[in-house]
């Protein structure tokens, strides 16, 4: 019978590694995490990271889960060829800071050692691996003026904590795509990566900020009215 990659699958599989190798994770903090995104059955997203930061990990599951199904269909689209050509798993290992400085990085060889060997319940499917830096990217500036201006904008109108937190998932969901790039088209120049990932976090970012300071102005005019 032709096994079906799932999350289900990926995680029956690490809790049926030999007792020795779970009981190493476990003494050693390392967690995992399967996320997928919502209009596909592949790249399945495993997320490799310590206990300490179990709260990220589920942070970076519903980027991919949630935020990746909430930006406009023409920011999905410009990664429906690349996705569809990305390794079926996809680990990624969370990370709080790079040494280098860097956002993320693709791994030219899966060194996370339950997917570093061909196994049954990846059904032959291909893996990456890439890391990404959270703490690094809670303070990446992608667009320095236009995002030193929104902050502004929503400090006034009171919901900055509420836009920061949507502006650093829409970051996260920016590198993992822009990383996957790299996994897809290794040979492809850094510049024209970038510009995919920007452009998408750009797009992603003003159809949230228009959204919300639409509704912004919908409580600011009721509460006008009350006293017209």
């Amino acid at each position: 019978m032709e096994n079906v990659l799932s999350p289900t699958a990926i995680e029956e599989y690490l809790c049926k590694l030999p007792r020795r190798a779970r009981w190493r994770q476990w003494l050693s903090g390392r967690r995992y995490r399967v996320a997928c995104f919502a209009d596909r059955a592949t790249p399945l997203v495993i997320i490799a990271h310590s206990f300490r930061d179990a709260a990220m990990a589920r942070q970076v599951a519903l980027v991919v889960e949630q935020d990746w199904a909430g930006v406009p269909p023409h920011c999905r689209a410009s990664y429906d060829e690349i996705l569809f050509k990305a390794p079926s798993l996809i680990v990624v290992q969370l990370r709080r800071k790079n040494v280098c400085g860097c956002l993320g990085h693709r791994h030219l060889f899966v060194r996370e050692a339950p997917f570093s060997e061909p196994h049954d319940a990846f059904g032959g499917a291909q893996v990456g691996e890439m890391d990404i830096a959270y703490t690094r990217i809670e303070t990446w500036l992608a667009q320095p003026l236009s995002d030193t201006a929104l902050d502004a904008k929503f400090r006034e109108g009171s919901r900055l904590e509420e836009f920061r937190a949507q502006q650093f998932r829409l970051r996260l969901l920016s590198v993992l795509l822009h990383e996957t790039h790299h996994l897809v088209s290794p040979q492809e120049p850094e510049i024209s990566v970038r510009e995919r990932s920007i452009a998408f976090y750009r797009e992603a970012l003003a159809s949230y900020v228009e959204s919300a300071i639409a509704t912004m102005s919908f409580t600011i005019d009721r509460s006008f009215s009350r006293f017209g």
